[in-house]
């Protein structure tokens, strides 16, 4: 039987922990990290995640914004608003909710944050910095399983690990950030071939490709750690993962809930992001 890994938990440590050096920021430096989230349109679950960072960030003592615009704006709209909060200096991190409405062009938004305000990591010169092999920026859900890993103790150096999914927000940041800790990765996806084979030979497996309960215990070998990502609802519409928690669970040693698994660190890599780009105005 795995043990849980309790992401729910170790956030709202983080976050304690991350109020405690906010309050000295602001005693030592007069700096209050700020934080503004763009939202466009009024998707459900978009207003639901907005509404928790919005919360969480002011209960870490941040100075938050959430900025709620039409589905309608036009893309210069929104590229001048963004511009507005690129030079305003009491904010250190922006953040555009995706998706973004099908006429607005997501790389031209993300292009025109600014990559020192760019907490989502998503910007081409955060992820080249990544790529290089020197983080400034990193996309927050990678940077909160690694934050994951690191607290319960699973060494990363010459272990195997996969990643199930390929997308510049999960898939490819996680095997660059695995690769850092000297893991040996593959990166596989839907059309990968004999994917259950491959899937069985990873010590670390980190599933991220939005589909309910793909990952049976067929994909699992004895004593992996399985990291999901996903966030579905079945037949019932409970809630599940990408990976069928009641197959796999008995075969791993450490298991993700969904939820209370990644998500919530993915919140609080956000907010570590913004309060180390206010740091870093401290440091010029």
């Amino acid at each position: 039987m795995a043990t849980l890994i309790d992401g729910k938990g170790l956030a709202n440590r983080l976050q304690e922990e991350l109020a405690e050096k906010v309050a000295q920021m602001k005693e030592e430096h007069a700096i209050v990290p700020g934080l503004v989230v763009i939202l466009v349109g009024d998707d459900p679950a978009s207003q639901v995640y907005v509404g928790n960072k919005e919360r969480s960030a002011l209960a870490a003592g941040f100075k938050s914004e959430v900025v709620r615009v039409p589905d309608t704006i036009s893309q210069e709209e929104l590229l001048a608003l963004i511009s507005k909060y690129n030079v305003d200096a009491s904010y250190h991190g922006i953040l555009v909710q995706l998706p973004l409405p099908k006429h607005i062009d997501e790389e031209a938004v993300l292009l025109a944050i600014s990559p020192e305000k760019d907490v989502d990591g998503f910007h081409p010169m955060n992820m080249g910095r990544l790529w290089s092999g020197h983080p400034v920026m990193v996309p927050c859900t990678p940077a909160g399983i690694m934050a994951m890993v690191e607290a319960y103790g699973v060494e990363l150096a010459g272990k195997r690990a996969v990643v199930i999914g390929r997308s510049n927000i999960v898939g490819k940041p996680m095997a660059q950030l695995l690769m850092d800790k000297n893991a040996t990765v593959t990166i596989a996806h839907s059309r990968t071939q004999n994917l259950p084979e491959l899937a069985r030979s990873a010590d670390i497996l980190v599933v991220a490709i939005g589909q309910a309960k793909f990952v049976t215990k067929e994909f699992v070998k004895e004593g992996a750690v399985v990291i999901d990502v996903g966030m579905n609802r079945d037949d019932n519409g409970k809630l599940c993962g990408d990976v069928d928690f009641d197959e796999v669970e008995p075969l791993a040693s450490l298991i993700t809930p969904v939820p209370g698994g990644v998500g919530p660190m993915t919140i609080t890599m956000l907010l570590e992001q913004t309060y180390q780009a206010a740091m870093r105005t401290v440091n010029i």
